[in-house]
């Protein structure tokens, strides 16, 4: 693959997600019976940074849980014998029954993802209502899902594959578009 353009940098992404922040506490008039939830893998620093920006605009810590959606992933039939997906637990460090969840992931594509981690959620209990925040949507959804947070789109082609690196799990900070 052949990068295209970086089209977020550090600074952009830190401001992205300082937007949303602020867009959860207004649609949400607060942070009462609110939980962060991300999305394995770079949904979960996500949801931890959009954890700090609230705490800090808001004076109070937000719950931030995990979810694992690989068990909930409808194309494992396709994966072979020898390609076993290593399976975590969810970390949903408090009951979600009855609060507002908003899930947290990094880009939003076919939507599959995102049901899957709905399915995952409804397992663990029943929360008021999941929303969705995304850093990147880039459009192509397969299902009827919208993010409720967007921190930017990008409009792609199906040639073109969004790259999202950030400082806990990629050890740099941007986000590519590249090109097969």
């Amino acid at each position: 693959m052949k990068q295209k353009a970086v089209v977020l940098d550090h600074a952009a992404i830190n401001r992205a997600l300082t937007r949303i922040a602020h867009e959860i506490l207004e649609r949400n008039k607060g942070v009462d019976d609110l939980m962060l939830v991300g999305i394995k893998t770079r949904g979960c620093p996500l949801a931890n940074r959009l954890g700090a920006k609230i705490a800090e605009i808001e004076g109070v810590e937000v719950p931030i849980g995990e979810i694992d959606i690989t068990l909930y992933r409808d194309d494992l039939s396709h994966v072979s014998s020898d390609e076993q997906p290593v399976i975590h637990q969810a970390d949903l460090q408090s009951k979600i029954s009855g609060k507002k969840l908003i899930l947290v992931d990094d880009v939003l594509y076919t939507g599959r993802t995102v049901r899957a981690a709905m399915d995952a959620i409804i397992d663990q209990g029943r929360p008021s209502q999941i929303q969705l925040a995304v850093l990147i949507d880039r459009g192509h959804r397969e299902l009827p899902i919208r993010a409720d947070y967007i921190g930017k789109n990008i409009p792609t082609s199906q040639d073109e594959v969004i790259v999202v690196a950030l400082d806990e799990t990629d050890h740099e900070e941007q986000v590519s578009i590249y090109e097969n």
